[in-house]
């Protein structure tokens, strides 16, 4: 059986491109870039809380670092390098070796170096540390949403969560509808490009990771400000094609998580950058809502033009 530094040096080890020390001491050697802050998040998996234990090695893989890289380009920051924590309940050579291969796909797609971490036997778990760069000052947080700000998210939200509901058995997609919303779910697309490109756009901003509607709530929350979400606005025409019914497409946008599209507010000035951004990127960007003054409030307007309470709330692990 390999020893825990055997499979390091076989599978986590790779020429860095921009780390000075990287894998293979006890620490790692960073030199930041000259006039950038750093910004550095955690996430951890967990099989059976994140993860379907049977889920394919090298789309765990691929997803174990996305998520992470997904917090960076909620701030507009770059990802630069990554730090794993591998809990693993037995040393099987040829699910490392695929878990690896998705992990590097991820990083050579995104330019993030592995610069160390750590490997242990226990019940599987994953845990990405990410540290990037972003201009000092140009940070884009949940805090700088006005009333008047326009709401916007990227992509297709809700794909991830039919995926879900579909593996689970609890809704049935057409077939070409359960491989796009299972490959939504398994290996998801970190929106760096536009990250990078909102620093001057956008006021506010964070990944849809436990819903739309709960996250939203962390910018209302954070900003002092309320949100009207228009129902007629949301793209659910996507999710109506795969074979989902009008009822759970609609919870599965408002309410699931996994996306990792990006939810911000803009003035509305920056409307017609917003669009010319979206066809250079080739990437939806759907102009959902307003911003209000009402502090926390967060109201949905039905089709009919009613008002109403916004009442789902994002996932919550000790709920």
């Amino acid at each position: 059986m390999p020893s825990e530094f055997d499979l390091i040096r076989r599978h986590f080890s790779r020429p860095p491109r921009h780390t000075d020390l990287a894998v293979g001491d006890d620490a790692a050697l960073l030199s930041p870039r000259a006039g950038m802050q750093l910004a550095v998040s955690t996430d951890m998996l967990v099989s059976g809380t994140h993860f379907f234990p049977d889920t394919d090695p090298e789309d765990l893989g691929w997803k174990t670092l996305a998520v992470n890289v997904s917090d960076l380009a909620a701030m507009g920051a770059e990802p630069r390098w990554a730090f794993l924590a591998l809990a693993l309940p037995a040393a099987d050579d040829a699910w490392i070796a695929a878990f690896a291969r998705g992990l590097f796909a991820c990083a050579e797609a995104f330019g993030v170096d592995l610069a160390g971490g750590d490997t242990t036997r226990g019940p599987l778990n994953l845990s990405v540390t990410i540290i990037g760069e972003v201009p000092a000052g140009k940070a884009i947080t949940r805090a700088g949403a006005r009333a008047g700000d326009e709401l916007w998210i990227s992509g297709q939200p809700g794909l991830a969560a039919l995926g879900l509901a579909a593996l689970r058995g609890e809704v049935a997609l057409d077939a070409a509808g359960h491989a796009r919303c299972v490959d939504a779910l398994q290996r998801p697309l970190p929106r760096v490009e536009l990250g990078l490109q909102l620093r001057s756009l956008a006021t506010a901003m964070l990944d849809v990771s436990d819903g739309l509607l709960g996250d939203l709530a962390h910018i209302l929350e954070r900003s002092g400000v309320g949100a009207i979400v228009e129902v007629n606005a949301l793209p659910l025409c996507a999710l109506r094609a795969t074979g989902a019914d009008a009822a759970t497409a609609r919870r599965c946008l408002l309410s699931g998580g996994d996306d990792y599209e990006l939810l911000f507010t803009a003035p509305v000035g920056a409307r017609p950058a917003l669009r010319e951004l979206s066809t250079r990127l080739g990437l939806p960007l759907h102009r959902i809502g307003q911003i209000t003054g009402q502090t926390g409030d967060c109201l949905l307007r039905e089709s009919d033009g009613m008002l109403a309470p916004a009442s789902a709330s994002g996932y919550d692990h000790f709920a």
